[in-house]
């Protein structure tokens, strides 16, 4: 207890730099995981927008980057991350590529909840003279918008996980604080009390991102 009460100051700042890199991957990821969806959505066989040479590229971007680990993820992207960010190691570091590497999970999910809005709904706005855009505004999204929200939800769960392995490119967070005070050092108090901390995380996430969705669901 004596050595986690000397760390307080660095923990909290740990529990920040975890917030932070959370919030950065999630702005990133989900506005450019958002966007590869809506594409993989509109431009698909009988979407909105056929179109099957963006359809085939968009596919094989996502299937060939979603499956690579994390780990291995961090050393392909570490030279664009260096381009974009000024640096390739830190906390905005790993922020971006975790929200680099979430955009095309949350372009799967976003893909699929868009799909599985009813054909029927599609085609009472086609019947009513909508356009492709005004019907993926004002009809696909609004009607996906509950499970969309779970989906984040989930990803943002993914998120908190991930910024643990941020402390291989000197990231930090409470993943990084367990492993170098806590398992490093032998002290399992302090590896714990990161641990629990990361529990509160994501369990406040999955109750705000579940009681949201229900509220949008009730509609």
């Amino acid at each position: 207890m004596d050595r986690l009460n000397e760390l307080w100051p660095e923990l909290w700042k740990s529990a920040l730099e975890t917030l932070y890199m959370t919030s950065f991957a999630l702005v990133l990821g989900g506005v450019l995981g958002l966007a590869i969806g809506v594409v993989l959505y509109v431009t698909r066989p009988g979407g909105l927008a056929e179109n099957r040479a963006v359809a085939v590229v968009a596919n094989l971007a996502v299937n060939f980057f979603r499956p690579i680990p994390f780990v291995l993820f961090v050393a392909v992207a570490q030279p664009f991350a260096r381009f974009v960010v000024g640096t390739g190691i830190g906390t905005t570091a790993g922020a971006f590529m975790i929200g680099l590497a979430a955009a095309f999970a949350i372009g799967r999910i976003v893909e699929q909840h868009l799909v599985s809005v009813s054909p029927g709904v599609i085609e009472a706005a086609r019947s009513m003279g909508a356009g492709p855009w005004r019907i993926l505004f004002t009809v696909a999204i609004p009607e996906s918008l509950g499970p969309l929200i779970l989906g984040y939800t989930f990803i943002v769960v993914a998120l908190i996980d991930m910024t643990a392995m941020a402390g291989l490119i000197g990231g930090g967070g409470l993943g990084a604080f367990a492993q170098i005070y806590g398992f490093r050092q032998f002290e399992p108090v302090v590896m714990w009390t990161a641990i629990v901390l990361i529990v509160v995380f994501v369990h406040l996430v999955q109750l705000l991102g579940t009681r949201l969705a229900r509220k949008v669901m009730r509609r």
